[in-house]
């Protein structure tokens, strides 16, 4: 049961896009919104130790600056809250944003987090490194929203027989039901007798479900490609699917499916564990 959603805002661009899918989500599910907003203390902690007796510059109005920014990025996010009848309580804190947040997750059901931090136009990797070092040190589902994306539209369930595509078949249809929204379940194997048991065992993960269910399925291409595609052509406005695929550790190390659906999907992600 999804009670508290947890929402992660740096005042960017994207966490505002983050901001309005978390309380929109909050606001369907009936439930409250938990913000945090985070001053890493390594844009300073750095410069605070002189080295090569080179004095650093000061520093206080620096630290005054980022603590008047993540304050402003709460109220923000309360404003937002506020206008969709949300209750919200957020809080500003220091250290490291992924460990901070990893901690404070454990005290919510669900994690919203924008893909891209304030950082996005002067960096070369494909999500922010707050995002990655969250995603891979939570226990806890995660939604991951580019810019602009919206909560509208059915669910899309990226089925794969994994554990984690069972989960993530649960929570569509906890999501689908509380939102009224349609689930359109996805399953792509090259083989067509596993497509079809894939499909049979997804039946029955979604079985109680009380919104429209629709069935696709596909056997060439990229499977993170494809994911996305039938996202766009069912209009979701979110994919849900298992954190990790059927191996695990293969996917650590090498990348997954979820990791590259989370990287070039338009819609929000959930990644459920």
């Amino acid at each position: 049961m999804i009670e508290t959603v947890l929402v992660a805002t740096d005042g960017s661009e994207v966490a505002a896009s983050a901001e309005r899918y978390g309380v929109a989500l909050a606001a369907g599910l009936g439930a409250r919104v938990a913000g945090v907003s985070v001053v890493e203390d390594r844009w300073t902690g750095g410069m605070r130790a002189a080295t090569l007796n080179v004095t650093p510059p000061p520093l206080d109005a620096v630290d005054a600056f980022l603590g008047a920014r993540a304050e402003a990025a709460c109220r923000r996010l309360g404003e937002r809250a506020r206008e969709k009848n949300v209750a919200c309580a957020c809080e500003t804190l220091r250290g490291i944003a992924d460990d901070l947040l990893v901690e404070r997750s454990k005290q919510s059901d669900l994690v919203v987090i924008g893909r891209d931090g304030e950082h996005a136009s002067f960096r070369t990797a494909l999500i922010g490194s707050t995002v990655d070092g969250f995603l891979r040190k939570t226990s806890k589902p995660a939604i991951v929203v580019p810019a602009g994306a919206e909560l509208t539209g059915p669910i899309l369930l990226a089925f794969d027989g994994s554990p984690g595509s069972r989960i993530a078949a649960r929570l569509a249809v906890e999501l689908a039901g509380r939102l009224g929204a349609a689930i359109h379940v996805f399953v792509d194997s090259k083989d067509k007798g596993r497509s079809a048991a894939r499909f049979d065992e997804v039946r029955r993960l979604l079985g109680g479900a009380s919104v429209p269910v629709r069935e696709a399925a596909s056997t060439l291409g990229r499977p993170d490609a494809k994911i996305v595609d039938a996202a766009r052509e069912a209009n979701a406005g979110m994919i849900v699917m298992g954190a990790f695929g059927r191996s695990r550790i293969h996917e650590y190390f090498l990348g997954s499916n979820s990791a590259a659906v989370v990287r070039s999907s338009p819609l929000a992600v959930l990644l459920a564990r």
